[in-house]
């Protein structure tokens, strides 16, 4: 028995034990989603009375945006014309602002453009640093006042229409 089990040890002694290795990667890609409240998808912004034609009219969208981003981003905003259109007639878009803030779950340490001016070339809107999951941003429309739109009604239109689309987007950063 003692030469048995010596002769295991003089066998298994011989043997080596070869190792191997693995390398593994955590790889991360950008993710970035940007979602319009679904109740939100069309804003209307109703001059109803002579103070809304001298002080403008505003429209705030609560939550109007969500965002879902795996790092730092900038949403932008632009209209799909330099004017809303009616025919042919035309409101600039340069004379409505659009107004980013804090929605109920906002981005630690965003940046929010106040006052920003509807253009068809994109607007920077939001500025982040660090990402997140559904963060929510409110959107505020406002028109202008001044009397700036006063000779846009077009008799027989009850109401006189005037539109454009906006597209927002979401970029890393």
């Amino acid at each position: 028995m003692k030469k048995c089990i010596l002769a295991s040890f003089v066998l298994f002694g011989f043997a080596t034990i070869a190792a191997q290795t693995v390398t593994l990667n955590v790889r991360l890609k950008p993710i970035q989603t940007l979602v319009v409240n679904n109740s939100q998808k069309i804003v209307n912004l109703d001059y109803v009375t002579k103070d809304d034609y001298a002080n403008g009219v505003s429209s705030l969208n609560a939550d109007h945006l969500s965002i879902y981003s795996t790092g730092g981003f900038q949403v932008k905003v632009k209209a799909a014309n330099s004017a809303l259109q009616n025919g042919n007639k035309n409101i600039q878009a340069n004379t409505i602002q659009i107004k980013a803030s804090a929605g109920t779950d906002a981005v630690n340490g965003a940046q929010y453009t106040q006052g920003a001016t509807l253009s068809a070339n994109e607007t920077i809107l939001v500025t982040s640093t660090s990402g997140g999951v559904d963060k929510k941003i409110n959107i505020e429309y406002k028109g202008a006042g001044a009397n700036t739109y006063l000779d846009n009604y077009i008799a027989g239109q009850d109401p006189t229409v005037y539109s454009t689309e906006l597209t927002y987007t979401i970029i890393a950063q």
